[in-house]
């Protein structure tokens, strides 16, 4: 579902750097940043990086890039 919002163009000038070095649109990167946001808000006691870790797995899940994990190799 796609919902027209206002932002401020602080943001959005903010944004664009990090869209560009992520291969995002401005539009795709403010929402990465609201979903980690609402992660970190769920879980407050894990490391930014482990959630961020978490939510590339999760992605990665989603698009088969999965390999089965060999114990002891």
């Amino acid at each position: 579902m796609s919902t027209t919002l206002k932002l401020s163009d602080e943001l959005i000038e903010m944004a664009k750097p990090h869209a560009a070095a992520g291969h995002r649109s401005v539009p795709k990167q403010i929402e990465y940043w609201a979903r980690l946001g609402k992660a970190v808000e769920d879980n407050p006691d894990l490391p930014l990086q482990f959630i961020k870790d978490t939510l590339l797995s999760a992605q990665e899940a989603k698009a088969g890039l999965l390999a089965p994990y060999q114990f002891g190799a």
